[in-house]
């Protein structure tokens, strides 16, 4: 993400009357970005008194203001070194410099002024895991925080999750209620120490402390257990095969050891959770290394500050439960993020599953009478703590996808860092995007950067909806935003479109689902608002299309305004409308009647066991439904292909467990060994046009159902159909967007939607797009899925406005 900053050159005032020195200078410096709970203040104060410049620094709404008065190089020098400050994750967007006039009586140092209250800007830090510094002073029993669970310094520690209202000072977080003792106090006050305004530290005399109890109220013993403390006391439990409900950064968890057969069991029967993987906490890279494949980009991601769940091929030989993650060759892997989590961790051979304390697809709970609730007697044991939790942030999720890190699940360590606006859009307008109803963020525009929240989860669970309705209260109450254009999908039956409809139909704006999957990919990317259009290829479930119809694999001719749909996937039936995300092997019969038709499938491929599993479906009934848009819409699915091609060889053929599962099923299946096979052997597609050739181009599967179920015949191996459909999905992509920018002269491509999650897909489609000299753009700190379109509707509503703006202004008077 490119650092944006206003004033070049510095803005000062000059006072001249001083003979045989050099004349004082005065400035006054705004700065935007993430610049609160970050040390961004001490950073300030080191840098000014290393350069002789005098005056303050406070924290104003969610900005920092410098005033600041020194000589005039010095000056100079102090601003163009203010704007390379980082430590700790301090991110400055915008320094806006104006003059100061110099006072009569200057300052004699420079200091950390009292916070002012002001209107919020954009810039809250999100939550960082624990830093090395603070890893090593937890686990020193020589150290005054020797296993204390909440060490925390300025690069590290809570922010979101204990965040108030701004300015963001201790007494406007949950940490307000446990006052510094005199050894902490001293820490704080020292301009040399790291904990200098740290507003998050403590101790074990003055902080919050952590509590194993049994849930029941039944009394226990520590010293039975052999245990130095309560963490380590949960540790020895989850060694006993218990489950254990922890207290997060931002919400309850649920632990238990990973090579445990039984507890997993309990744990899957528990949350009601029949098939998704769990993501697992490790102690260290090292250990995350003796369970998984690491590359030097993965290493990188899990050791970050925002300590993400990293998608990682497992070993083979990786002890694991086979409950953990069933049928999948990847694990979800993740770092300690706190020191509790560190202190869980310290005796530990094993991983352990960490997963939200919650029910299945339900928000994660925030208090622990919640939680108990939720998942009833089941559990006995909590290892909790007195600290509030003000909101709910669950674990960010990514993988390396073409050889960077993408963000999957964009929450804790990254929401709600602010995205600056690229280059050319309107810093006015206040915009509001509410995203869609699956994997639901919502984002905030205003003062030339965006908020998109944290994660939320999918708005058709009750659950989750209500939490939406909170956050989003939260968001705009906190940061007093009212906005003046309210963005949403195009779907009228999506949740969030709904509420823009109930409560701001005066200002709202329908965006379509697929180009602000386009929006998003070139918002992150920087694309200047008058950069032109690019090549948008969008691929995902289902989504509402410009015409009303649904769509979900595009070609788009796309700016941040208007999207062209210019190439297409082959519409097909979705039979039972919702069912056919459910139960694949819908989405099978759906192609096969499409393609071919029941006669003649059973004609040339009778012999199938694919052809007696359909026959034993009520084909009549099913026929019918094909005949009534109403009762099978069509769709240009690619994520149904996906469900299809899985069913076709026996994946996840009746239902699927969550989302994704069939075509993540068949993404697993594929080996680097059968990649390397010959171009020949990739399923075929074509590229004709719709409406006997008078329309747009699309991709026509029917060559590689035909080579699929020939394989089938052939009893060939599922892996190498996967990998050949793969293969040659990508090469029929590549072909498109290749035909579809010489059309249009075009030489860079946009890539978007849940599908792009695929590894194996992606890296081919990557490739191919090099080769064939485009230059590809995909998403990175912005998820490919549904939790990036709040982002992307939120730009395109904010080009369109700048558009009707210029058109009002050209109208002439009369």
């Amino acid at each position: 993400m490119g650092r944006r900053v206003m004033s070049a050159a510095p803005a000062t005032a000059v006072l001249t009357d001083r003979p045989h020195a050099a004349p004082m200078c005065g400035a006054r410096l705004q700065v935007r970005g993430i610049v609160q709970g970050v040390g961004f203040r001490p950073q300030v104060l080191h840098l000014a008194r290393a350069l002789g410049v005098v005056g303050s620094v406070h924290n104003e709404g969610t900005m920092a203001i410098v005033e600041a008065f020194g000589p005039g190089p010095a000056l100079a020098e102090f601003e163009q070194r203010l704007r390379t400050l980082d430590h700790g994750g301090a991110r400055i967007d915008a320094l806006l410099a104006q003059p100061l006039a110099v006072p009569a009586a200057l300052p004699s140092t420079f200091s950390i002024a009292d916070s002012a209250l002001a209107q919020p800007g954009l810039g809250v830090a999100p939550d960082w895991a624990i830093c090395p510094a603070c890893c090593a002073e937890t686990l020193d029993p020589f150290a005054r925080r020797y296993r204390y669970a909440f060490t925390a310094c300025t690069a590290c520690g809570p922010r979101l999750s204990v965040f108030e209202r701004a300015p963001y000072d201790r007494a406007r977080t949950t940490m307000a209620p446990f006052p510094l003792c005199a050894a902490c106090a001293r820490e704080y006050g020292d301009t040399d120490d790291r904990r200098f305004h740290a507003q998050a530290m403590a101790c074990h005399a003055c902080g919050p402390r952590a509590t194993l109890r049994r849930i029941d109220g039944k009394p226990f013993s520590l010293e039975a257990m052999t245990a130095l403390d309560d963490a380590d006391g949960a540790t020895s439990l989850l060694g006993r095969g218990e489950l254990v409900l922890i207290k997060g950064l931002g919400g309850y968890q649920i632990a238990c050891d990973a090579t445990h057969a039984d507890a997993v069991a309990r744990l899957r029967a528990l949350k009601r959770r029949e098939g998704k993987p769990f993501a697992l906490l490790v102690r260290d890279v090292e250990m995350a290394r003796q369970w998984c494949l690491c590359d030097d980009v993965a290493e990188a991601a899990l050791a970050s500050p925002a300590a993400p769940i990293v998608l990682l091929p497992r070993r083979a030989d990786a002890p694991l439960a086979d409950g953990v993650a069933p049928g999948l060759p990847t694990l979800g892997v993740m770092l300690p993020s706190t020191a509790l989590h560190l202190l869980l961790m310290r005796r530990r051979k094993a991983p352990i599953v960490l997963t939200s304390g919650n029910l299945s697809e339900e928000p994660q709970a925030i208090r622990l009478d919640e939680a108990s609730a939720r998942l009833g007697p089941s559990i006995a044991w909590v290892l909790d703590h007195d600290r509030a939790i003000q909101r709910r942030v669950d674990d960010s999720v990514g993988r390396v996808v073409g050889g960077a890190f993408r963000v999957m699940r964009r929450a804790r360590g990254y929401a709600p860092a602010p995205l600056p606006l690229p280059e050319g859009f309107d810093h006015r307008t206040k915009v509001l995007a509410l995203g869609g109803d699956l994997k639901n963020t919502f984002a905030l525009v205003r003062d030339g950067q965006a908020v998109l929240s944290q994660h939320i989860g999918d708005l058709h669970d009750a659950a989750c909806l209500a939490d939406q309705r909170r956050a989003l209260a939260d968001y705009l109450a906190f940061y007093a935003f009212e906005p003046d254009l309210v963005a949403c999908d195009l779907h009228p039956g999506y949740a969030s479109t709904q509420l823009a409809h109930e409560r701001w139909a005066d200002r709202q704006v329908g965006v379509g689902h697929h180009h602000a999957h386009i929006a998003a990919c070139l918002g992150e990317h920087g694309w200047p608002l008058h950069g032109g259009k690019v090549l948008g290829i969008a691929l995902d479930g289902i989504g509402m299309g410009e015409d009303g119809s649904f769509w979900g694999g595009e070609f788009l001719l796309a700016d941040y305004r208007q999207a062209q749909r210019v190439g297409t996937f082959k519409p097909v039936a979705l039979p039972g409308g919702d069912l056919a995300a459910r139960e694949p092997w819908r989405n099978t019969y759906a192609q096969l009647m499409a393609e071919m038709g029941w006669p003649r499938f059973t004609s040339n491929y009778d012999e199938l066991e694919l052809h007696r599993f359909l026959s034993a479906k009520p084909r009549e009934m099913l026929d019918a439904m094909l005949a009534k848009p109403a009762l099978a819409p069509r769709a240009s699915s690619v994520g149904r292909l996906f469900d299809a091609v899985a069913a076709a060889i026996g994946i996840c053929r009746d239902n699927v467990a969550y989302e994704g599962e069939a075509a993540m099923g068949l993404e697993s299946l594929v080996t680097a060994q059968d990649l390397d096979e010959s171009a020949d052997l990739d399923y075929p597609f074509a590229i004709p046009r719709l409406d006997k050739g008078k329309g747009l181009p699309y991709v026509e599967p029917l060559g590689m159902w035909q080579a699929l179920l020939g394989d089938l015949i052939l009893a060939t191996p599922a892996a190498r159909i996967a990998a050949r459909f793969h293969r040659g999905l990508a090469a029929v992509i590549v072909r498109m967007a290749q035909q579809e920018a010489e059309r249009h002269e075009l030489t860079t491509v946009a890539l978007g939607g849940g599908v792009f999650q695929n590894k194996v897909l992606t890296e081919l489609v990557l490739r191919g797009l090099e080769a064939a000299g485009l230059k590809a753009l995909l998403p990175r700190q912005v998820p490919v899925n549904d939790g990036g379109l709040a982002w992307g509707q939120a730009l395109i509503a904010l080009a369109r406005a700048s558009q009707d703006e210029q058109r009002q202004e050209k109208i002439p008077c009369v």
